[in-house]
């Protein structure tokens, strides 16, 4: 969008570049604000489930049945359903849940889009800052499940799979739903991924290489 288009309800993005200084500690304080509101919220409705998936699978779709199974078996083992609180398969975990015995939670966030809550939360928090609603998401995890989406899906797939493997989370379940949409994928995690890696670290390692391979 074009700045001069913008009104004072759609400011630049916090990420769009610095700010002046009061501006950027407004939004840190602004962050810290949402997360501890997060946290004060979720801290009772342990242990949850955060499930994710495409925002445009409506019902009627293969995938939204998915989810709403999904949603009503981890509401019937006694897990808190958490998703992004939007239309889609985010909504079909939702909804599934919503009429079981444990709560429906959506983390939603504003949008210059705007991102329509869905109508089967129990508890529905709203976030303007991508980073606090992150760290809900993995925080109060005991399990991810990943139904097909898109570039959001896959963010925080791979964002779960890294806070793991560096130790930055608990080791945890991170379930893939629906194979035929993920095999590709996991394809190339199984072929070009680890051939890459298994050449990176076979290569012989002269000072100078080994300062590169830190860098790469």
């Amino acid at each position: 969008m074009n700045r001069s288009r913008r009104s004072r309800r759609d400011p630049e993005p916090y990420l769009a570049g610095p700010k002046s200084r009061l501006d950027d500690t407004v939004s840190a304080l602004q962050i810290t604000g949402e997360y501890l509101a997060g946290a004060q919220s979720l801290h009772d409705l342990w242990p949850c489930v955060t499930v994710f998936g495409s925002a445009r699978l409506g019902e009627g779709h293969t995938s939204y049945d998915l989810g709403r199974r999904v949603g009503a078996a981890l509401a019937r083992e006694g897990y808190t359903v958490l998703t992004g609180g939007g239309p889609g398969l985010m909504e079909a975990a939702n909804r599934g849940a919503f009429f079981g015995r444990s709560p429906a939670v959506g983390l939603n966030i504003e949008l210059p889009r705007e991102q329509r809550a869905n109508e089967f939360q129990d508890v529905s928090l709203r976030f303007r800052h991508f980073f606090a609603r992150k760290v809900m998401f993995v925080k109060f995890a005991t399990a991810y499940v990943c139904l097909p989406g898109g570039f959001g899906t896959l963010d925080e797939l791979f964002e779960a799979m890294t806070l793991v493997q560096t130790g930055k989370t608990r080791r945890m379940p991170i379930i893939l739903m629906h194979s035929p949409y993920w095999r590709p994928l996991l394809d190339w995690f199984r072929g070009a991924a680890l051939d890459h890696a298994a050449h990176v670290h076979a290569r012989p390692t002269t000072a100078g290489q080994a300062n590169e391979q830190q860098h790469y």
